[in-house]
């Protein structure tokens, strides 16, 4: 049966989309994205882009977040879903669906009938950014919609950071606040288990200046993925 994904979402996510989707807090990050969307590239010209903040998506009884750095302007920013239709996420879906946290290796677009296992993912920042590369100011303007999304999410026991920033961005929340950051530094394959909190795990961002030049391999990336599971697992 195909799921419809926002149908999904309880009352508190749903409150959270709605209000994310309206930001327009950034003037450079709106600008670029709704303009973007209205040019578009050759190949999606008949498409209709989604050009605004792209919320998060997935389970909401997830035991797992994944935390990205931003929307792909010509993917999640003309899906509306987080790594869907571009190169990061023809990388991470086969990923998930080999570990077990996602229904298809396949996301396309929403209502495609991708459904996430046991995982909710999310990104520090919502909207493109030019060159990829958002400002520091415009991740912390993103903060209240990263910590927003993890109120709504009672069962979360571990997070995977998908890049440095996604771990600078989630040490940034108040509730990691009171950790010492220089104990927690970004590696691939790092793993930080704070008291009281959300297990943490560093994976490189699959991006395809990582994949395509090797730094991240098929391997490494499952290696991420079994982890968490096992983590989970072991939790019960």
């Amino acid at each position: 049966m195909t799921v419809n994904i926002a149908e999904e979402k309880p009352a508190c996510l749903e409150q959270v989309t709605e209000r994310l989707i309206a930001c327009r807090a950034c003037p450079r990050l709106t600008e670029w994205r709704e303009q973007t969307a209205e040019e578009k590239r050759r190949a999606f010209q008949d498409q209709q882009y989604w050009g605004k903040p792209v919320p998060g998506f997935g389970d909401p009884n997830a035991r797992l977040l994944a935390v990205g750095l931003a929307p792909g302007a010509h993917g999640s920013n003309r899906t509306g879903r987080m790594f869907t239709g571009d190169a990061s996420g023809d990388f991470l879906y086969p990923a998930l669906f080999r570990a077990g946290f996602a229904s298809s290796p396949r996301a396309e677009r929403v209502g495609d009938g991708l459904r996430l296992l046991d995982l909710y993912i999310t990104a520090v920042c919502r909207c493109a950014p030019p060159g990829n590369k958002p400002m520091p100011e415009e991740i912390r303007a993103c903060q209240a919609w990263l910590q927003a999304e993890l109120d709504c999410l009672a069962h979360v026991e571990g997070i995977v950071l998908l890049g440095k920033i996604a771990l600078d961005g989630v040490l940034a929340l108040p509730k990691y606040a009171g950790l010492r950051r220089k104990e927690l530094p970004f590696r691939h394959g790092a793993f930080y288990a704070p008291e009281g909190l959300p297990w943490l795990l560093c994976s490189y961002h699959p991006s395809r200046q990582n994949t395509q030049t090797g730094r991240l391999t098929p391997e490494m990336f499952d290696a991420i993925w079994q982890k968490a599971g096992q983590l989970l697992d072991g939790s019960r």
